[in-house]
């Protein structure tokens, strides 16, 4: 090989070179930054093959797709003074790749530090302005929005970062509140118990009372009435039995007699002494006696 060969082989080696170093891609969803010697020579640089000075020129990109930043559990402390453990998350795009170079030298990690100190502080002012049932439930949404607005202003202007969303994934009661205030709940609901059970017993004895005068007053007025049915008939069985046996007096004294007879001769072991003359007996003496 002459040396011609190898000066036409440097040559095309170093157009190559200079050719790779002069040409980068910007992906669809990056957004670059051209820096000559440090200085910022192009800003928000559009996806696409672009040109730049080969050793002279250096390119930042930065992905400005829709990001997510997990913020570690924090405690914070209600307007009533309760403290709440708190998880939650943002999501952030960057808008502005030249802001967001100036303000974190193009470093991820650096603008999530930055990114989430201000996610902490705005919650710690949101939840130091309302009570723990508020944060938990009755204005948690307004919450979430009031912050996300404020905060979008602040990393616009300051990092050229759009603040979509910040979210609370959790609101948990610290594990050295938990026992007490669950102890707190135990005794309440306990309370409550014991006052459902006074008023449910109270409520008992009332109508046992009431179902015991309903009772007596029943069984009164059946039992009236069932002196009043049986005076009735009695009444009725004596006319019945007088109109019968005014018919024939004789045979109502004979089957009076039976009758006595029958209830005093009922056993075999009754005795009973009297004068032979007496008018008891006197149908055992003859069958017809005569009338006096």
């Amino acid at each position: 090989m002459n040396s011609k060969s190898v000066v036409g082989i440097v040559v095309v080696f170093l157009v190559l070179l200079v050719g790779s170093k002069s040409l980068y891609i910007v992906n669809e969803w990056e957004r670059g930054v051209l820096l000559r010697f440090g200085e910022e020579v192009r800003t928000d640089i559009e996806p696409g093959l672009h040109v730049k000075i080969p050793f002279m020129d250096k390119v930042r990109k930065f992905d400005v797709r829709v990001l997510t930043v997990d913020s570690p559990t924090r405690r914070y402390l209600t307007v009533d003074k309760k403290p709440l453990e708190v998880d939650s998350f943002a999501a952030w795009q960057i808008i502005d790749v030249a802001k967001f170079y100036r303000a974190t030298s193009g470093d991820e990690a650096r603008a999530i530090s930055l990114l989430a100190a201000r996610i902490d502080n705005g919650l710690r002012d949101q939840f130091g302005r309302r009570t723990q049932h508020e944060v938990i439930s009755g204005e948690r949404d307004a919450l979430m929005r009031e912050l996300t607005q404020s905060l979008d202003q602040r990393t616009r202007q300051e990092f050229g970062i759009r603040l979509i969303d910040v979210r609370v994934k959790a609101i948990e009661l610290p594990v050295d509140v938990s026992s007490s205030v669950f102890e707190r709940m135990q005794a309440e609901r306990a309370k409550e118990a014991q006052d459902h059970r006074s008023r449910g017993n109270e409520l008992a004895e009332g109508i046992r009372a009431d179902a015991d005068r309903q009772r007596t007053v029943i069984l009164a007025e059946a039992f009236a009435e069932a002196e009043r049915t049986r005076g009735e008939g009695d009444a009725i069985a004596s006319q019945l039995y007088a109109e019968a046996f005014s018919q024939d007096q004789d045979f109502y004294e004979f089957y009076r007699s039976m009758q006595a007879y029958e209830k005093t001769f009922s056993s075999k072991g009754d005795v009973i002494v009297l004068d032979a003359q007496n008018e008891f007996l006197r149908y055992l003496k003859t069958p017809s006696p005569a009338r006096n």
